[in-house]
């Protein structure tokens, strides 16, 4: 396949029928002692036994690690791929693992074992773990379809150009965020930047949220933080600075702690701005994002695509659209905000706080 070097942006399909489906347990699929025993496991076959000279393939899922956001698309992947099997008369067999937390030994070997037992595509779902897939696959050109890089075009990240590589991206539009902060209270002079310094996802939007300040001559305290107890630290620490909103963007590791954040935040009146919905489920405020559930699942039909019809016409990735405002109502009440102004601004979507 040529070079692909012009990226469109790709309007989700509409999946709600296909996340009805339960997921089906697995008696079948790879054998679990070929597996490397790091990382956590879930297999699944989209079918019954198939007969004889049926139609099979081997999907391997990688997240980079375990938290709601990744969880979210993972499941969502699973139940496209049921789907999916249901609608064109196949079987198809996926494993799910995990690289525990974000470690990159761990997600090397779980990418080696996926080309080991002849997977017929590899779907890895976050930036680092995309990055090590298609380093394993390098060989093989066995097809990579990743989810949620937020942006694979960035000479750090060099998942474009790649033959046997595309996905989808979740790049945030920042400036509308902050557009809502603002709308939502005019009064904002001082802002928090909460987010991790290795997560490649957050340093184009911070970059962004920073210029974005900047002109609008708003003060802003950065907070930077590795791992769920530098995070907490963090929240307390722009608790203490004075913040009058905090914005995180798509930040994995933020994303594992924000149940952990959130209550602190409410109670000091400090309201905070994510990149994804899963983020407000888990009890900040609001964002305006990409639905990870409609992420998966056309993820899913590009995996689908890439094994049926080969990575030919593919682009390098597929920009999926946000456009939809998740606001938390449990912690709108805790904060005595009025969140209405938001209904000028986009489709409001309505959560509660769960912690999953």
């Amino acid at each position: 396949m040529k070079t692909r070097n012009i990226i469109k942006k790709f309007f989700a399909l509409t999946t709600a029928a296909a996340m009805t489906l339960a997921l089906c347990a697995c008696s079948g699929g790879n054998d679990q002692s070929s597996q490397p025993p790091q990382g956590e496991q879930t297999q699944g076959v989209t079918d019954s036994q198939p007969p004889a000279g049926d139609t099979t393939y081997k999907v391997a899922i990688i997240k980079q690690f375990d938290h709601p956001s990744l969880d979210e698309i993972a499941d969502a992947v699973e139940a496209e791929l049921n789907q999916l099997a249901a609608d064109n008369g196949v079987t198809i067999e996926y494993t799910t693992t995990s690289g525990q937390q974000n470690d990159q030994t761990v997600l090397k070997q779980l990418g080696d074992q996926a080309i080991a037992d002849q997977v017929d595509v590899i779907i890895p779902i976050a930036t680092t773990a995309a990055q090590i897939a298609a380093t394993c696959a390098e060989s093989t050109k066995t097809p990579v379809v990743f989810a949620a890089v937020s942006y694979p075009d960035d000479e750090k990240v060099a998942l474009t150009g790649i033959d046997y590589v595309t996905g989808t991206s979740d790049a945030l539009n920042t400036s509308f965020i902050l557009n809502m902060m603002l709308a939502q209270n005019p009064n904002v002079s001082k802002v928090g930047l909460l987010y991790c310094l290795s997560e490649s996802n957050s340093a184009q939007p911070i970059a962004d949220a920073k210029a974005y300040l900047d002109g609008k001559g708003i003060a802003y305290v950065e907070q930077t933080a590795s791992t769920n107890d530098e995070v907490v630290a963090a929240a307390s620490a722009l608790i203490a600075a004075g913040v009058d909103a905090v914005f995180t963007p798509t930040d994995n590791v933020i994303a594992a702690a924000e149940l952990a954040i959130y209550e602190p935040l409410a109670k000091a009146g400090i309201p905070h701005y994510t990149g994804a919905d899963s983020f407000v489920r888990n009890g900040a405020f609001a964002t305006c994002g990409v639905n990870y559930t409609e992420l998966g699942a056309r993820t899913a039909d590009l995996a689908y695509e890439a094994i049926t019809q080969g990575m030919g016409d593919m682009q390098d990735y597929y920009l999926m659209d946000g456009g939809i405002i998740t606001v938390n109502t449990e912690t709108a009440v805790e904060l005595g905000i009025d969140y209405s102004v938001f209904q000028n601004m986009g489709t409001v979507v309505e959560v509660q706080t769960t912690e999953d």
